[in-house]
């Protein structure tokens, strides 16, 4: 990689116990099932093939994807830096339950969330809007530190979104048409004249 350009690698985590289950997760704190390790394992495994060895990894604080980081990181004799503003939506009191769920059992707010899904936060939960507000403040503190690396970011699809979409300059309302898969990787090079190009998108290597 040029010396000059910063390349951010932004990974969702593997795929969680009971994660075929269509349920908002948010904060709940859900480990990597067995597909999910051999998931993180395969795309270390792959990046390390490639010879991208990363100067930094930073993986939210939930254990799926400290534990998607910590695998990729130890084929390279690397450990994770923790940070909680990459982890991902809180869903307050929707956490836990399907769309179906919180159709049937919030109803009012439901309907507000509909209406808005980027401003509305749920009870007890983040909007769209707040997570955006938090992931910057992750980007404004430590952009000087990622200039001219190779920097590892481990989070979730939710956050990961929002990071796509701040580096494309994309508004909210676009987020839902970028998909992220299980361990799935993304690429943005920043060049030095703060131009950002995302090479790679939702790329599943096993």
């Amino acid at each position: 990689m040029s010396e000059q350009n910063t390349e951010l690698y932004i990974i969702r985590h593997g795929h969680t116990v009971n994660g075929d289950e269509k349920r908002y997760k948010g904060h709940i704190d859900v480990p990597l099932s067995e597909i999910g390790k051999k998931q993180a394992y395969a795309l270390g495994k792959w990046i390390k093939d490639k010879g991208l060895i990363p100067h930094l990894i930073f993986s939210s604080d939930l254990s799926r994807a400290v534990e998607t980081a910590r695998i990729i990181g130890e084929q390279f004799g690397m450990s994770p830096q923790i940070d909680t503003a990459l982890r991902e939506r809180s869903f307050g009191l929707w956490e836990g339950m399907s769309f179906e769920e919180i159709e049937k059992g919030f109803p009012e707010e439901f309907g507000r969330w509909k209406e808005d899904p980027f401003e509305y936060h749920p009870p007890e939960g983040e909007s769209t809007r707040d997570v955006k507000e938090r992931v910057e403040g992750f980007l404004t503190k430590r952009m000087d530190e990622f200039k001219g690396k190779r920097v590892f970011i481990v989070s979730h699809g939710g956050v990961n979104r929002v990071l796509i979409a701040h580096f494309l300059g994309l508004p909210l309302n676009n987020l839902f048409r970028i998909e992220q898969d299980y361990c799935c990787l993304n690429r943005v090079v920043i060049f030095p004249d703060g131009l950002s190009l995302l090479s790679l998108m939702n790329a599943q290597v096993f």
